[in-house]
């Protein structure tokens, strides 16, 4: 495995080989440390030391009529999460003004389904819009499951420059997680928001029993679409779902993932996304040299570390929050984030709400029981 070779590649903008993907992921453990310093050079080269933190807002949770087998929202799933309608308006713009106060330069909105109606669509645009207004340089992602062209164009009217729709896995293993659509339905949607100019996130789930040459053919198919941000996944087992039992993934093999993301992909934004913390434990810190995206706080679903640990980490790691000011450019500056920390604690203060139990699945897994769509405050 020549990782000097790979690291020269990358600095030039270029992707690895499939080989080379390849001999990553199959390295051994006493591997993985400079595997991992070998993809932190193409990081620090195309990011430098910034964070992007992107936050989470779920605006309508579980009920979903796909049948995704990893998904915990999904039909006949019997994970025990939290199920809602849409928030109101005001729950929508508590919560995004607590993601941006404590540093989130990227908002994303999240709504469980096949796709939007019309209806829906419409309530979003109006929500992306007030947003807008309110911080003009703030990105906002909206994740709504499958668009047409006129949805897209409508969301990218108001504000939305981000759409988020992962392939998750590769085309040939896709029909054995999902049999509601298809590979391709995914791979429309991706296509159909960049027609309408808005930047595409596009990710994948590790960790749902597929092969190492499956996770490279996703790692390649994300770079023929020109997806600008990808969300690294990784696969959380919840108790009630087809995939419960799944428990492939360890820390090492989950850097290698990453480190393997990062040299496919090196000026992409690679984001550590859900199960960062079940499957790389102790090891997070390792992931701010690869990615330089994380989100902050709690997923979809699951409890996340807490927003304080994830700034103190960066902080303790010698990296810097990356946000957008007013004008739309990029700071980076140590302190930012304690005073963020600082706006978010006297937002709290000021909310009569209580911090909501923690509660595990089966399989170990933390539940949100908080922030958007309950009475507790979110998990800053």
């Amino acid at each position: 495995m020549n990782l000097e070779e790979m690291v020269t590649t990358a600095l030039g903008g270029q992707s690895i080989t499939r080989a080379q993907a390849l001999e990553i992921l199959r390295a051994d453990d006493a591997d993985t440390l400079p595997i991992v310093a070998a993809a932190g050079r193409v990081r620090r080269h195309f990011f430098g030391r910034g964070v992007r933190l992107n936050y989470l807002v779920s605006l309508k949770s579980g009920m979903c009529p796909e049948n995704c087998s990893y998904c915990s929202q999904a039909l006949g799933s019997d994970a025990d999460i939290l199920r809602y309608t849409w928030l109101s308006d005001a729950e929508v713009h508590q919560a995004v003004e607590l993601g941006v106060s404590h540093g989130a330069s990227t908002v994303c909105l999240v709504a469980s389904g096949r796709g939007p109606s019309q209806r829906e669509l419409a309530k979003v645009a109006g929500i992306v819009a007030r947003i807008h207004a309110e911080h003009p340089s703030l990105h906002i992602c909206t994740c709504l499951g499958f668009l047409d062209d006129d949805k897209a164009a409508q969301l990218a009217a108001a504000g939305s420059d981000r759409y988020n729709h992962n392939l998750n896995t590769a085309e040939e293993h896709y029909s054995d997680i999902c049999s509601t659509h298809s590979y391709s339905d995914r791979v429309a949607t991706v296509e159909t928001a960049k027609r309408a100019g808005i930047s595409a996130c596009s990710g994948l789930i590790a960790g749902m029993g597929e092969t190492e040459e499956e996770l490279v053919d996703v790692a390649f198919a994300l770079r023929e679409l020109d997806a600008e941000s990808i969300p690294v996944n990784f696969l959380l087992p919840f108790e009630g779902t087809p995939l419960h039992a799944h428990q492939e993934l360890s820390p090492q093999r989950c850097l290698r993932i990453l480190s393997m993301m990062r040299l496919v992909h090196p000026d992409r934004e690679i984001r550590s996304a859900a199960g960062r913390e079940y499957h790389i434990r102790t090891l997070q810190p390792l992931v701010l040299e690869v990615c330089n995206s994380v989100f902050l706080g709690d997923y979809l679903t699951s409890e996340g570390q807490s927003g304080h640990d994830d700034l103190s980490m960066i902080e303790d790691m010698g990296f810097f929050v990356e946000t957008s000011d007013e004008q739309g450019d990029i700071c980076f500056g140590q302190g930012r984030h304690e005073r963020a920390r600082q706006a978010v604690d006297a937002e709290l203060a000021s909310l009569d709400t209580g911090r909501g139990s923690h509660r595990l699945d089966e399989g170990g897994i933390p539940i949100r029981l908080r922030g958007a769509g309950t009475a507790s405050v979110p998990n800053v």
